[in-house]
């Protein structure tokens, strides 16, 4: 490296730029004959690519809503790409099961089965519904993006604590709950 008073050269930069945007832009595909997936003692998801080990890993959804089978990112716990599974069926059937049951616990989501009141107040609105998980009462923080379309018919509701509920159809909400619905979409 050439330093003219301390300062890289701007060729230098450059240069360092492109290697950075090369390094980037390089997708590992994670198969099973590049890597193996196992869960630690603590229950964590640790993989072993090559002759590299990760202990601790996190699955990532590309299209977590609408697809959770294709196109997943493996992550570290500083969240660097260690690369992509294409799909889950090329896996084996149990490294499957403990990829999704990571994937469950990272994208825990309980459905919404019935909405029995909204009501608004000071920017904020407080729900209470019943879920697959049982009787929740959450509050969400006024605005589109807490309260928002993820497929045409599939609701994702965030609260001010960032956990996830969903409402799988919204059409089949009763004419009530939609309209209360409505009011935070």
């Amino acid at each position: 490296m050439t330093v003219d008073n301390g300062i890289q050269t701007v060729q230098e930069e450059k240069a360092e730029e492109q290697t950075d945007m090369a390094d980037a832009t390089k997708i590992v595909y994670l198969t099973t004959q590049n890597c193996k997936f196992s869960n630690t003692d603590g229950n964590m998801l640790a993989v072993q690519v090559e002759e590299q080990e990760h202990p601790v890993v996190y699955v990532h959804c590309s299209f977590p809503h609408t697809n959770r089978r294709n196109y997943l990112s493996i992550r570290t716990i500083d969240n660097k790409e260690i690369g992509i599974i294409k799909s889950l069926d090329d896996f084996p059937p149990d490294i499957i099961a403990l990829l999704e049951k990571h994937l469950e616990l990272r994208y825990f989501a309980p459905e919404i089965s019935k909405v029995i009141g909204i009501k608004e107040e000071y920017g904020y609105s407080f729900w209470d519904t019943e879920t697959t998980a049982g009787s929740c009462r959450f509050t969400v923080h006024s605005g589109r993006t807490n309260v928002r379309l993820v497929t045409e018919k599939k609701l994702l509701i965030t609260d001010v604590d960032g956990n996830r509920f969903l409402i799988q159809d919204i059409e089949q909400l009763s004419d009530k709950e939609y309209r209360m619905v409505e009011m935070c979409m």
